[in-house]
């Protein structure tokens, strides 16, 4: 403070000093040729510097003022401008400050205003969006690509983001200065097609951005195209037996049997049940794909299984009855609350439910629980966790199943006794639609069997989080 006052005494005195100079030059002139006296001219002068330093020393004050804020604006502080009474040029350079002080203010607001809504924008684009450095670090990502890939990306090599060499390929040859890159690669576990554009950037942008790496989402159309190819083979193969049967039905009706009561009676029968079983079929085919089509989207909802589970075992009870078995449920209550998709869940119980009832011995029970896992097993804990997870699973008493045929039966069509499940009206494709709707949910299918004893069928599910 007090090298403060040093500085501005100095400043006032030499204020004066240089424009009391030309009084102090004449004082000389006087004394040298009108022999004026000495003494009197000096205190002339100091007189004169003395008054001048009155006067300038309110001006070199206002602008020392004026001074410190146009610095402390540049120095990004919204301090107010200084108070100038009297100074009127003074005044005026504070007013055309403030001027621009306020012209700066509205235009740093535009340029806040369009940052955040090119940020919005860049945030909330559908495609997923990956910003690259000139070294190949991700600089920045939308939220699209925060949910495809996690929030461990930035600062990382994208090599460590996306396995896919011909991709890391066009990308280094884009940031070597090429042209864009366009291609295609695959994410496994759920596995999801993109196209991907790889594009440089005009200039580099302050934090260090040089490229920008584009994805567009091709799972569904990749799995459209599949479906449709499937749909064809699978309806083809599996439609044939039936409707030779139908067909070899209808000619021998309308030749040898036309007028044959018993046959007409007989063959009816059979007829409409080779129908029915080509109406389940298609309705199978085309539920499971219609799952397959969502899979890559993983449900949030809030279900409560409990209640689902008790609705399938209330509907399949008369199927039960007529084998003379019964559907014992035991249901937590902590384990009711899962994220998932309703009517796919209930979808998934209700296969379950009848397989076992199908499969499962005349007199016996088929036994439902709705738990909180302590512990997973191997093949559910990869995906899942302890305590945030809810197990439901439906056990039979039937004849049980190999071990060599476990891991194919989520397969679409396979059967491990063909004549025996077509003779129950299975269509081969129940444990296939679990499969696919435990897979959308993001959980995991645990199958065990012991010839002679039945076979008991777990699904582990997400439990639901409230946010």
């Amino acid at each position: 403070m007090e090298h403060r006052r040093t500085t501005a005494t100095a400043r006032v005195l030499g204020a004066a000093l240089l424009l009391s100079a030309p009084t102090g030059v004449l004082m000389i002139v006087l004394v040298t040729f009108l022999k004026l006296n000495m003494m009197a001219a000096i205190l002339g002068w100091v007189a004169v510097t003395a008054a001048l330093s009155l006067l300038v020393r309110p001006y070199l004050q206002s602008l020392a003022a004026v001074t410190s804020w146009a610095r402390a604006l540049a120095a990004g502080f919204d301090t107010k401008a200084p108070l100038i009474e009297r100074e009127a040029p003074v005044a005026e350079i504070v007013g055309a400050i403030a001027q621009l002080r306020r012209a700066w203010q509205a235009r740093q607001r535009e340029l806040v205003e369009s940052a955040r809504w090119n940020e919005t924008l860049f945030d909330n684009l559908p495609d997923p969006l990956i910003l690259l450095a000139e070294d190949r670090r991700v600089k920045r990502v939308n939220q699209a690509a925060l949910a495809l890939f996690g929030g461990s990306v930035i600062g990382r090599d994208l090599a460590a983001v996306l396995r896919a060499p011909s991709l890391l390929e066009a990308t280094d040859e884009v940031l070597a200065g090429a042209s864009g890159r366009a291609g295609e690669f695959t994410l496994p576990a759920p596995e999801r097609s993109f196209r991907v554009r790889v594009e440089r950037l005009g200039s580099r942008a302050m934090d260090d951005t040089v490229a920008v790496l584009a994805l567009h989402d091709l799972t569904a159309i990749k799995r459209i195209e599949q479906m449709r190819a499937d749909f064809v083979a699978n309806a083809s193969h599996e439609l044939r037996t039936p409707l030779a049967a139908l067909l070899g039905f209808i000619e021998t009706l309308r030749g040898p049997a036309r007028d044959d009561a018993e046959a007409h009676e007989r063959f009816l029968a059979i007829m409409q049940e080779q129908a029915s079983r080509m109406s389940r079929l298609v309705n199978d085919l085309l539920s499971l794909s219609r799952i397959e089509l969502d899979e890559h989207s993983k449900p949030t909802q809030n279900v409560d299984l409990g209640r689902i589970v008790e609705v399938a075992a209330e509907t399949l009870q008369p199927l039960a009855k007529a084998k003379s078995m019964t559907i014992a449920t035991s249901i937590e209550k902590p384990a009711r609350a899962v994220a998932g998709e309703p009517d796919q869940l209930a979808q998934l119980v209700q296969n379950l439910l009848d397989n076992a009832v199908k499969y499962g011995r005349d007199g016996t029970s088929v036994d439902v629980s709705l738990t909180i896992p302590a512990t997973l097993p191997a093949a559910a804990g990869a995906t899942l966790k302890a305590g945030a997870t809810v197990a439901v699973a439906v056990r039979d008493r039937g004849e049980g199943i190999g071990k060599e045929h476990l891991p194919r039966l989520t397969e679409r069509f396979y059967r491990v006794d063909t004549a025996r499940s077509r003779k129950l009206g299975g269509t081969g494709l129940g444990l296939a639609i679990v499969k696919h709707i435990v897979n959308r949910h993001r959980g995991a299918l645990v199958i065990d069997s012991t010839l002679g004893e039945g076979s008991t069928f777990t699904v582990y599910l997400p439990a639901f989080a409230a946010r």
